[in-house]
Formats: structure tokens, sequence, C-alpha cells
């Protein structure tokens, strides 16, 4: 590539930074190769492949350039120091996760405000004096490398937890002792998706093999097994468990029961579906038992009780429901059911001798209580529309804790009494804002085929329907990932001046089930992009909002919804905001984890599915000469789930093919990944960016602002 000399880089800042508004950018060059993949007799042209080579020095100068480009744009927009201060200033209040009792301890997270990462407290029962346990941020200099897991042995002895830095799915195990607080010799590494399962004076992971040096963050992420490891020793000991050489794709985990009588080992083809296995290891048993040998359902282990295993599952129920297996007699046609299928059963909590399920009911949660046969003991009442989550404990547990939200509800922790089923305010928000003025309203809008899709909106109390409003309007729309109500802080900034956001719970997600999922897979995903076009032009028709003054987002299977809604409609939106995108459908499985997507969207590598990724691949429908919207790209350099190469690629051919004064520019982050694990100041670095190309973009005023 011919690096763009001094000069060159001088006159392009200097061009952003004196360009007057209806200018169009000057981007940087990005080299062309004769690249041509031919897949089943069709030629397909990749000529910014040598960007997914993310550790060569041309494609690092190239993030460079891209990045100068995009700062320079950002320090022409004078009210982005306001709009940083302003989330910095909701931002900065203490805020606290769920407890969790393990022995006579309880754990829980805690940031005081603006602290990079949350600080993990112990406290020995409800009253006692909550003491720094783990605090992250000791562990680096600028606070990216974040906790990403952590479990205590059930002797309440052992503290196992994992570390991620600059948002890598890669993890490394250590492990310290509870009582005083003393780090043990234990290292692991190499560890990919994987859990911390206890087991006597040791506990089970997953791990690939090391990757080749400098691929750690591209090569596909093959040869999955699983270990386990016994505290104090090296973990060159540790032992093989499973695993499955003749099937390299497969990634494998294990887990154990409460009570340490049975091991699981579950068996992964892609992200719907696996096998589930077990052994009794109080009795002994050598060799695993199957409980279902194919991937096609989803096995979710609740608890046991003797030698009966309760199991949340798809099998026969597309919203789920809870069978019994008997360990003695663990085929199909022994299975029990317990709760039958209703609507669709996000989880179920097995805590106080009670099983506590959580559903959704037209994206909304409802709990319910049930005994161990089935019986229906009554309900939870939660404080309105909204979701709950994180109802966890052991089985004996009468108290346990749940976290309830929504739109214009912060986040709130409540204290649950299993036994007489009452629920009381633990930890209410200390966040510094005025909800009262705003409202959340459903509505249901048809789909470009009759389906009937729900959406929620939120806005200011008493706003004009003029079609003058600026809209966010958020989607994701697969993997059966459900979108529910839930604040957020950083929605908020966009709210107060004025702004409306809009949730579309398209299809592909699991908000009605799995066949609310199906509905928008493989060779039906195109179901999605016209769910997602067709609540953009409801809130044009209702007069919500116009084009000129609509913007959409999503991330990752969210930023292939974004990419392939401008490609198809660019006329609809002015602003796009892809993060972290899944966007050359034709080689997403070539990368890390990304063969396991392939259940959900199809293969290149098939005739059929080829020819329908290839036409609405977000890459490879990118026309010349069309006035796309005004288009931040965001990605981050640690980013080993989706890749910075589908970004990188899309970015080039946009800035190459747009027409018209709309900027196309990317935003690459430095030592992040995809998404968990960010410190606090590059979460609220990144959404000043968000909101201030989104205010400047759809001419959006702060308040006060002349």
């Amino acid at each position: 590539m011919k690096k763009l000399s001094v000069l060159l880089v001088i006159l392009i800042l200097f061009s952003c930074k004196n360009k007057k508004p209806d200018e169009k950018m000057i981007y940087p060059e990005t080299k062309k190769i004769e690249q041509i993949d031919n897949y089943f007799g069709i030629e397909v042209k990749d000529p910014y492949a040598w960007l997914e080579n993310d550790t060569a020095t041309e494609v690092e100068q190239w993030v460079k350039e891209q990045n100068k480009v995009t700062n320079a744009y950002f320090d022409t927009i004078t009210n982005r120091k306001k709009i940083k201060d302003r989330l910095t200033e909701l931002w900065n209040y203490p805020k606290y996760g769920l407890p969790s009792r393990e022995g006579e301890n309880y754990f829980f997270f805690k940031n005081d405000g603006l602290q990079p990462q949350s600080v993990l407290y112990i406290q020995k029962g409800l009253e006692g004096k909550a003491e720094v346990f783990l605090d992250p941020n000791k562990l680096s200099d600028d606070g990216s490398i974040a906790l990403s897991t952590y479990s205590v042995s059930n002797c309440g002895k052992y503290f196992a937890y994992g570390i991620s830095r600059s948002g890598s799915d890669w993890n490394e195990f250590f492990v310290k002792e509870v009582e005083s607080k003393k780090m043990l010799s234990d290292h692991i590494k190499w560890v990919k998706f994987s859990g911390i399962s206890w087991y006597k004076n040791g506990f089970f992971y997953s791990r690939f093999d090391k990757p080749v040096e400098g691929k750690e963050l591209s090569a596909k992420n093959q040869n999955h097994k699983v270990y386990y490891h016994i505290i104090g020793t090296k973990q060159e000991s540790d032992k093989l468990i499973y695993s499955d050489p003749s099937h390299p794709d497969r990634s494998f985990s294990a887990g154990v029961s409460e009570d340490e009588k049975f091991l699981f080992l579950f068996g992964y083809e892609s992200t719907s579906g696996h096998s589930v296995y077990f052994k009794n290891v109080e009795k002994g048993d050598r060799n695993f038992r199957a409980i279902d040998e194919s991937f096609d359902y989803e096995y979710n282990i609740i608890g046991s009780q003797g030698d009966s295993i309760f199991i949340k599952t798809n099998n026969g129920a597309d919203n789920f429901k809870v069978i019994s297996v008997n360990t003695n007699n663990p085929e199909k046609e022994n299975w029990r059911e317990i709760i039958p299928e209703k609507e669709t059963l996000q989880s179920v909590s097995f805590v106080g001798g009670k099983l506590i399920a959580e559903y959704m009911v037209d994206v909304v949660s409802k709990a319910f209580i049930f005994d161990l046969s089935g019986k229906f003991l009554g309900g939870l009442k939660l404080p309105g529309p909204g979701s709950m989550s994180g109802i966890s404990g052991k089985k004996e547990d009468s108290i346990v804790f749940y976290s309830f939200t929504s739109f214009t509800y912060p986040s709130t922790i409540f204290k649950y009494d299993v036994k007489n089923n009452i629920s009381e305010v633990y930890r209410e928000s200390e966040i510094k804002a005025d909800l009262s003025d705003y409202k959340t309203e459903q509505i249901f809008y048809e789909s470009k085929d009759g389906t009937k899709v729900p959406m929620f909106i939120t806005h200011k109390k008493g706003i004009k329907l003029d079609g003058n409003n600026p809209v966010l309007l958020y989607g994701y729309g697969g993997f059966n990932i459900s979108l529910t109500p839930s604040f957020s802080l950083t929605n908020l900034v966009f709210l107060e001046n004025g702004g409306i956001y809009v949730l579309a719970n398209i299809r592909g997600g699991g908000e009605y089930g799995e066949a609310w999922h199906k509905a928008g897979m493989t060779l039906k995903k195109q179901n999605v992009f016209d769910d997602f076009i067709s609540a953009a032009e409801y809130l044009i028709e209702k007069k919500y909002t116009s084009s000129e003054k609509l913007a959409i987002r999503g991330g990752s299977n969210g930023g292939l919804l974004v990419g392939a809604c401008i490609t198809q409609r660019p006329e609809l939106f002015k602003v796009a905001l892809p993060a972290v995108g899944v966007m050359d459908m034709l080689k997403f499985h070539k990368f890390t984890i990304g063969h396991h997507w392939a259940e959900e969207y199809g293969s290149s590598d098939d005739s059929t599915q080829f020819r329908y990724l290839y036409a609405y691949s977000p890459l490879h429908n990118i026309r010349k000469d069309v006035k796309y919207p005004a288009t931040l790209v965001t990605t981050a350099d640690h980013d080993d789930r989706v890749v910075p190469a589908h970004s990188f690629k899309f970015i080039a051919t946009l800035q190459e093919k747009q027409t018209g004064e709309n900027p196309v520019i990317i935003r690459i982050e430095e030592k992040a990944g995809h998404g968990s694990g960010k410190p606090t100041e590059q979460i609220i670095d990144e959404y000043t960016d968000i909101w201030t190309f989104v205010f400047k973009n759809l001419g959006m005023k702060l308040i006060n602002e002349k």
C-alpha cells in the first residue's frame, strides 16, 4: 500500500477542520488489490482483503490514518465537550450489582461512580461490613483489564476468577483464598468461552491450544477441550477431561451440580442447540451417558434433587418448558414434564426448594412460582411492565435477589423472601435525574409480510407528532436474543434533548420463542431487515419523525442489520451507527469463532446459502454513486468475536463509493474488544462521539443552546 505522506495527512486534517458543512469529506487513500474469489462459478472481488491481516504494519498505519480523519471531524463540532460533560455528570453516582451468597459471605460489585471497573466486595451476612475483595482497577494503569467471571468453591475456601485484557474473549484464570485474600500460584491461559465449575479441590474449565503468534485475535478457534485443574498445580499438569479431534469446530463445556453429585458435558456446533451428557461422579461413573446426542435443542440445567435433574428445554416446546430427567433412566421416553409450555420461558431458578420461572409476555417480564412437582404456587409481584433478571442462589436459600428495570425505571435491586413470597427494595438507583417527565408506549406495527411486530417508543411527555422529531431506532434480530425494556444512562442525553428512542423487537430474536427466532434465520434473514425497515416507515407515517431526522443503530448482529438496511434503503435514514458489525457474509466463518454462526446465517460454502448471503451482505451491496446516510462505524482493535476486518472493509468500500456530503467515517477503539470489559472513561468517550455525530447530522441542539 502507498503510505500517505506526512504532507498528505496534514492536508487531510486541514481540509476536515476547515471544510464547509456541505463539502464532501476527504478520506485516507485505501489501496486495492486484485483479489477475486470464485463461489460456484460466480466471481466476487475482494479488493480490501489485505485489511484482514490485523497485525500487518500497513493495516496498523491505515487504522491510524482513519482515526486521524475521524478525530479531526469531531474536533470541528463545538458541542462535543458539553455532551461529554453531561454524560460524565449523569454517570457519576454509585452503582451496585446483585449480592451473591457463597457460604457465610456475600459478594457484590460496586462502582463509586467513575471508577474504570467495578470493584468486587465481600461481607459476612447481609448486615456485615463490606470490604474490598478484588479491585480490577489495580490490575492495570488504564482500566483495560476487566474481571470476566468468578466462582467460589463449594467449601467456601477458594475464589477462582478470570480476567480479560483489552476486551478480548481470551481469558486468564487465577485463584485466591477467600479468608486470607492471599493470591495463589495458579495461572491458566488461553481460556475462551468457559465457566469455572468447582469439584472437590479443583475445577473444570475449557480452553483452546495456544494460537500462532500474531494471529491471536483473528485465527479460527478450533479443538476446544475440557480440563480439570487441581488447586496449587501448574496448568501443564491439568487433566484432559474431553476433546473431540474428529470434530475440530465443536466447542465443549462442563458443569457440576450443586451437591457435586453430577458432572455435565455440553457440546456445541453453533449458537443454537447443543448435546448434553452426564455422569454420576458420586457413584464413580467412568463414562458419560447421553440425555441428547443431537445438536437440535437447548438444555439448561436448573438443578438436581436426588437422582432427578431439572432442565429447561425447547425440545418439543418452542417457548420452552421444564422437564425432570431420572438419571437412572435418562431416555427421552422417561422424561417427566414439570412445567408445560406456555408463554416464552426465559429462565428458571431452583431456590428455597421452589422453582421460580420468569416468562416474557409481549416482551415484558412475568414471574411465577412452582413446587418441584410443577404445582402452581402463585406469582411474584413486579413493579410494573419491564424486565426482571438475576434470581439465582442455592436450592436451600430462603433469601435471594433480583433486579428490575424499564425504559424510565433505573435498575433497582430487590430482596426476595422465597418462603413468604415477599419482595422489598434492597437498593434503589441513586441516579441524579428526574425521569417523571418521560413516558414509554408499546405499539404493534405491521411488517412487509403482514407480521405484527412489537415496538417500544420512549420520549418526553407532550411531544408533538409533527414529523420533525429526532429518532434513534435500535434493533438486533438474531441468535434467539431478546431485547427487553431496560434503562439506559447513555440514552438519557438523547431523550432530554428532545430525542425519541425506539426499540423494535424484530424477528430473529427470542421474544416469542424459537418460532420467532427461526423466522429470521438463514434463508429467512430478509424478514429481519424488512421488520426494521417497516418500523422506520411506521415512525415516519405516524409523524414521529422523517427520513431527515431518523438514525438507526445496532451492534454485532445488529451492526449487520444496520449495514443491510442502509444498503437496501439508503434514502430512508439520515444517520447510521453500525457497531462491531458482521459485514462480510461470505467470509465470517473463517475467523475466530465465526463458524458457530453458520447455523444462524448459513454459509457461503453451500451454493444456495451463498446466493442468499451474497444478495444482502452489506459489504457486497454498496453501490457506486449512491448517497448513503451519514455513517459512523465503530469497532475495536482487540475484537476477536467479530474481527474488525468486517468494519475495515465495509468503511473502505463505503468511502470509495459514497456520493454527497454525508460523512462516512470509522472510529477504531484501541485496547478494546467486542464491547464487554470497557473502562468507564472509554465508554463515556465512545458515547460522546456517538451522540456528537447524531446531534450534528440530525441538526439537534443541546438544551439551552442557541
